[in-house]
């Protein structure tokens, strides 16, 4: 009985809340995310937001969300794998068997590299998609893509004559808003860095 007692507390027992809006991940796997984020992309490395910060846990409960039953299931099986893993990995130093999310950030950094470093090709891989999911999350973050130059500028489209001939997908040819006489010359001089960025990567007002 002590036995399974421990085996539950440890699989579901002492995560904090989810966060609010979380669709379909629990909230030991969004702990999971979080440090694993987090040991990935630490606060004050070369890039300011960390993992967390930049909502990689929110990106992935949505982009499992998102996914197909089957590949949502391996993915779940994913983060159960590299949170309890350390039973038969433990981490170096004290405390070395505690799941991942519970580690020292020290002891959580050296876990991914003996998983990214590893002779055995499944724990390679393992990693692999572990990263690929923080990478997608942390790069979706705007104030990453800013950071890097990388957001996404503001694109006006000129008004040509395909715009006169199509109504939108449901309306009829009357509700066209174009004339001739609103076309405009195609093409637009390249955006330099200094263009307006997109609305929907723009740094919000304070």
């Amino acid at each position: 009985m002590l036995l399974l007692a421990w085996a539950l507390w440890r699989v579901f027992g002492g995560y904090p809340p989810a966060g609010a809006g979380t669709r379909v991940l629990a909230r030991r796997e969004l702990a999971l995310l979080a440090a694993a984020a987090d040991a990935t992309y630490p606060a004050g490395g070369p890039v300011a937001p960390s993992g967390q910060q930049a909502g990689v846990p929110e990106y992935a409960d949505r982009y499992v969300a998102a996914v197909p039953a089957g590949t949502r299931r391996l993915m779940r099986m994913l983060f159960f794998l590299v949170e309890h893993a350390t039973l038969f990995f433990p981490a170096r130093g004290r405390g070395g068997f505690r799941r991942f999310s519970s580690l020292t950030r020290d002891q959580q950094e050296a876990v991914l590299d003996a998983w990214r470093t590893s002779a055995w090709f499944p724990r390679r891989l393992v990693f692999s998609s572990l990263r690929a999911i923080l990478t997608m999350g942390y790069f979706a973050c705007p104030e990453v893509q800013r950071s890097l130059g990388l957001a996404p500028k503001a694109i006006r489209s000129p008004i040509v004559e395909a715009d006169l001939l199509y109504p939108a997908i449901g309306a009829s040819r009357d509700s066209i808003p174009h004339r001739v006489e609103d076309l405009e010359a195609p093409g637009a001089p390249p955006l330099g860095p200094d263009a307006p960025l997109h609305p929907g990567a723009a740094e919000p007002l304070a």
